[in-house]
């Protein structure tokens, strides 16, 4: 014989499960606002492409951060890039970022490191007052190898090959 269902224990049961399903969805979604960590900010003078907000921030491999904001900076020149960073009893000071790629797919994190003794901050100079702490930058590895390349090609052109073939004749 079939047991009767009772309609009011089915709906409660739905009911209690979708609010279940619910607190959760939100739980997970709140979470990251609770976060602990200090925020920073650093400025980029190049492409920020494949850097998307709560991509990876790893001190030496390591995460310990996320991407909160990108936006371009109050100059027009510069790239902003807001981080919330997890640090305990780590200085900031000496620290320098660095936009990494991921392998060959494209994406970008953030990678922080310590100057060498007296490396010279390359990053760009601000013309203005940032709302958070600044941490400076220094150029990525493709812009760096891009640089030399331009930098090749340019002692390349300034040799004076006609010359040259003048006097080997």
């Amino acid at each position: 014989m079939a047991r009767k269902t009772s309609k009011f224990l089915l709906g409660l049961f739905v009911t209690i499960g979708v609010l279940i399903g619910v607190a959760f969805v939100i739980w997970v979604g709140a979470s990251k606002y609770f976060e602990q960590g200090t925020v920073h900010v650093t400025y980029f003078d190049e492409s920020v492409q494949g850097l998307q907000t709560d991509s990876s921030v790893k001190y030496r491999g390591v995460d310990v951060g996320r991407v909160m904001r990108i936006r371009v900076a109050p100059d027009n020149r510069l790239v902003e890039v807001v981080m919330k960073i997890q640090l305990k009893d780590v200085v900031m000071e000496g620290v320098v970022t660095q936009l990494k790629s991921a392998g060959i797919t494209g994406i970008v994190f953030i990678e922080l490191d310590r100057r060498e003794g007296n490396e010279p901050v390359l990053g760009p100079s601000l013309s203005f007052e940032s709302e958070y702490p600044v941490i400076p930058s220094r150029p990525s590895d493709i812009k760096q190898i891009m640089a030399g390349l331009v930098d090749l090609y340019e002692r390349i052109k300034d040799v004076d090959l006609h010359g040259i073939s003048d006097q080997f004749r």
